[in-house]
This record gives C-alpha cells, sequence and structure tokens, in this order.
C-alpha cells in the first residue's frame, strides 16, 4: 500500500470515527501518515464499545481498518514465533525482544486492567493500548460483549481468550495482573503466578502450541522487573512440568525493555 492509499484510507476512518464521536470532529485531517495514523488510534483509544452508546461503525470501516493494520504489521515485519530459537538449559522456552503486536504467535499475552477493554488514555504507550490499536477496534466489542456477560469486573490472576483479529497471532489471552502499592507481599506474588497459570491453562484449553507472554503487572502495575521476570520462568516452568500431555510446546517470554531482556537472560541461564 503506498502512502496516498494509506492516507485516503486513514481519512476515511478517521471521518467514520469522528462521525459517530462529533465532539472530536474540530481535528484537521493531518497530511503525514504517522500523524494520521496517530489521530486513528486516538480516537479509537477513547471510543466507547457500541454497546455502551448505541452507535455503530459502517461494516466499510472494519474492511478498511484491517487493510490499514495488516499493512502496517507488514511494514514493521511479523516475526515467526515457531522461528524463534530455544533458551540454552530449556527447549521449551524462547526469549524474545520486540513488538509482540508482529508476532506470529497462537496466542499472545494482554496485561489488561479489570474492565477489560482496553486502554483509554490516547496514544499511551502500555502494552494492553498496543495490542487494541493493532488488532482494532473489534477487539473492545468483543471484551465489551464478554464482560457484559459476566456482569462483574475481571478478578485479578484469571484469563479470558478472544481472537487476535488483525494481529497476525491467532488469539490474545488477556490477564489482569496484580497492582503493587509499597513492598510486594505474598499475595501479589501468589497472583502474579496464577496469572501465568490461568493463561497457560487457557491456551492448553485451547489446543495452542505457542503463547507469548508480555512483562506482566511490571510497569504502570509496579511489580518489581527481577521479581516479576522469576515468577514468570518458575511459574511457566513447573506448569509445563505439572502437564506433560499439554498442547503447549513453546512459551515465548517477550521484552522490550533491555533490562527486562537482560534479566530473563540471566535467568533463563542460570
Amino acid at each position: 500500500m503506498n502512502d496516498k492509499e494509506q492516507m485516503d484510507k486513514l481519512y476515511f476512518l478517521i471521518q467514520c470515527l469522528e462521525e459517530e464521536m462529533p465532539e472530536y470532529a474540530e481535528y484537521a485531517l493531518p497530511d503525514d501518515p504517522k500523524q494520521a495514523f496517530d489521530l486513528y488510534r486516538a480516537l479509537c483509544n477513547v471510543r466507547m464499545p457500541s454497546g455502551d452508546t448505541g452507535h455503530t461503525l459502517p461494516d466499510d470501516f472494519y474492511a478498511v481498518q484491517s487493510e490499514v493494520l495488516k499493512s502496517i504489521t507488514g511494514e514493521k515485519g511479523v516475526t515467526e514465533a515457531a522461528a524463534l530459537p530455544p533458551a540454552e538449559l530449556d527447549q521449551r522456552l524462547s526469549l524474545w525482544q520486540g513488538d509482540i503486536t508482529t508476532l506470529r504467535a497462537d496466542a499472545i499475552v494482554n496485561a489488561a486492567n479489570s474492565q477489560m477493554l482496553g486502554c483509554f488514555s490516547p496514544l499511551h504507550g502500555c502494552i494492553d493500548n498496543m495490542i487494541h490499536t493493532m488488532a482494532g477496534a473489534e477487539l473492545r466489542e468483543k471484551c465489551c460483549q464478554i464482560m457484559r456477560t459476566q456482569g462483574h469486573e475481571e478478578p485479578t490472576g484469571r484469563a479470558k481468550i478472544t481472537s487476535g483479529y488483525n494481529l497476525p497471532a491467532r488469539f490474545v489471552i488477556h490477564t489482569v495482573g496484580p497492582i503493587v502499592s509499597g513492598r510486594i507481599t505474598g499475595k501479589d506474588k501468589e497472583l502474579l503466578v496464577s496469572c501465568y497459570r490461568s493463561v497457560l491453562s487457557t491456551a492448553s484449553d485451547h489446543q495452542l502450541e505457542s503463547v507469548a507472554f508480555c512483562c506482566i503487572s511490571t510497569g504502570v502495575f509496579h511489580f518489581p522487573q527481577d521479581k516479576a521476570a522469576e515468577i514468570a520462568v518458575s511459574t511457566v516452568r513447573s506448569w509445563l512440568d505439572a502437564h506433560p500431555d499439554t498442547t503447549v510446546r513453546r512459551v515465548i517470554f517477550n521484552v522490550f525493555k533491555d533490562s527486562d531482556r537482560d534479566i530473563y537472560r540471566k535467568i533463563l541461564l542460570g
């Protein structure tokens, strides 16, 4: 897709969103592809699910959105989970530093909040925002349906699965990690362990073979990076050992920061 085609499609998406949310219609259409995508993304970030507003987007929106998102992901470059080198001391595990929204795995893991609707802060850099952005508006709609059926916020340490929609990954498994205030407690550790176990059980129940974990509960949830990584690796290893018949054959620890890469590398070599 060339720049003109991409801009035309982004203009269409922005206009659809502004028609649905006229309070944002004063924003001028940018003449730069990146700025146009940022405006589209910001509008998607603040858009409430149609189940809460009664508004719906035209069918053409989803088709055009799919073309744009898949084109952008393709430009970034898709990484095949099956091609990642295994850890030297455990062939079931891999460490990969990169953008999880470009990974073709059976499932990627989203560090969700208890509302399970994605991040509503425009252009926020959290993994929840990025996954919802690149999956498309359908993901928030589906999560809204799940939460309406459930009737209450998602408990910490559980897992829910949805389609990956426009992501290379077939599925997204959403889990709410513990929020740490001050020193980590035994309860915080137990809840983080539960996140990893719940995700793996969900993946196995759906007969998935590859699962990529982000760094659950670090960042804005304030779980110390080193302790979170230790729990992640030890819990995954223990779960795989205890479930020799699981369909899960490869677990990828996805990191974005160099500091997280170095922590996981040391643990996996230890």
